[in-house]
């Protein structure tokens, strides 16, 4: 039994492939992309140790090498599962098990949760709110949905992930500004993009994982900020866990269900859900994604419940053995966890924290830049300047560890303006 690995993006010492599969009886294969291997300044580990054979490919994303040296090594190995955590490597995994016959998810479940007008359309039907939405296929589109919805407007690739790609516009001058900038008036200039209208209100997220076509653990949280502003905004963006005894909290588990059966997916799959809760008290569904949470979601599910949730869904996907427990009820959280990030921001890095304070409620803390780095804004939803998580016995105990901690690391933290080019 070989296991292909396809790792798009982030660090491989933060998905220990190799460490989770230890016992898994054969060979572990893995292709990574260049590109972001070097973003996070890591090198591809050396073949014949914990992999068999590793790959580190140019043009990741956009060119045919990955799918050209996964076939090469399955006609000359027994390749037996593709395994691919990170979204953008989805869709990519289930067509090679098409195309080689193997077990796992496909095609047909993967789909209504990365198009996200078949996602709506689905949930819609089941009786879920949504959005008004509309696929833009020409500006005249845009243009009659704003007509009919007005602003703010959303724009969004139905395909998108980490807010790439998302705009949202406030008036009709921004609108034509948009229309303006390389886009052609009369013609079908964008298939790929979903318009909604705004839906006002605090976005809620649930995590959890589906194990043999149950949801073993699951748990909502609520940021305290918008995720479109991670370019502009450059105070603490907080999100904290909804205590057990929260009204929302039942109503969102059971939105959760709802949703993922609208939806199905394969056997076994880690799951990430955004639903804004509206000052009409009503839950509205932004949208789900058939993998785990970005940012430290992955080590908040652990404080919470003990266990990876990434490690547990590749181990699910090749019938690995998993914690007893998670064959049992489902759990409630063994404490309240809270997240703080702080974007990257134009400036000259001269002084940060080279450790995390002496709280003892602070259970990780993670620094993304050092001293002589020049941040620029940030680029997407995850180009972080510091990520930090505490523990608490409820939310507001939560929520006040990380204003001081806050508070703690700006006191830390020295910018000096960035350097202007010289000029030739």
């Amino acid at each position: 039994m070989t296991v292909l690995v396809l790792h798009h993006r982030g660090s491989l010492a933060g998905t220990p492939y190799h460490e989770w599969l230890a016992d898994h009886p054969g060979d572990v294969l893995l292709i990574a992309s260049r590109e972001h291997l070097a973003l996070v300044s890591e090198q591809l580990p050396p073949e014949g140790g914990a992999y068999l054979r590793t790959a580190a490919v140019e043009d990741y994303e956009t060119g045919g090498h990955l799918e050209a040296q996964a076939l090469d090594w399955a006609r000359e190995l027994p390749v037996t599962h593709v395994i691919a955590c990170q979204e953008r490597d989805l869709e990519r995994a289930a067509e090679l098990r098409e195309v080689l016959g193997l077990p796992g998810q496909r095609m047909d479940t993967v789909l209504p949760y990365r198009d996200k007008a078949v996602m709506k359309r689905l949930a819609r039907a089941a009786g879920l709110a949504v959005a008004p939405y509309t696929e833009a296929r020409c500006a005249t589109d845009l243009l009659a949905f704003a007509e009919r919805h007005g602003f703010p407007l959303v724009l969004k690739p139905k395909d998108s992930a980490g807010s790439v790609g998302l705009h949202i516009l406030d008036s009709r001058a921004e609108l034509d500004a948009y229309l303006a900038d390389g886009y052609d008036l009369y013609g079908p200039n964008l298939p790929n993009v979903l318009a909604e209208a705004f839906v006002p209100g605090k976005m809620c997220h649930v995590d959890g994982l589906v194990v043999d076509g149950r949801t073993v653990f699951a748990w909502p949280s609520q940021y305290q900020y918008a995720l479109a502003s991670f370019q502009t905004d450059t105070g603490g963006r907080l999100d904290l866990t909804l205590d057990v005894d929260d009204p929302l909290t039942g109503r969102l588990l059971e939105f959760t269900e709802r949703t993922l059966a609208a939806l199905g997916g394969p056997e076994s799959f880690a799951f990430h859900l955004e639903v804004f809760h509206t000052p009409d008290d009503e839950l509205v569904l932004c949208e789900i994604a058939c993998r785990t949470g970005g940012a430290a979601i992955r080590d908040i599910v652990r404080l919470m419940f003990g266990v990876d949730p990434s490690e547990a869904w590749v181990r699910a996907q090749l019938g690995l053995p998993l914690p007893e427990w998670l064959g049992a009820e489902k759990r409630t959280p063994e404490r309240m966890v809270g997240q703080l990030v702080l974007m990257k921001r134009p400036g000259r890095v001269v002084r940060v924290p080279d450790g995390p304070p002496d709280f003892p409620w602070v259970e990780k803390f993670q620094v993304f830049v050092e001293p002589g780095q020049t941040m620029s804004t940030a680029a997407f939803s995850s180009d972080f300047l510091v990520t930090a998580l505490v523990s608490g016995a409820d939310r507001a105990e939560c929520e006040a560890r990380l204003r001081v901690l806050e508070g703690w690391f700006l006191g830390e933290l020295e910018l000096a303006p960035a350097e202007e080019p010289r000029e030739a």
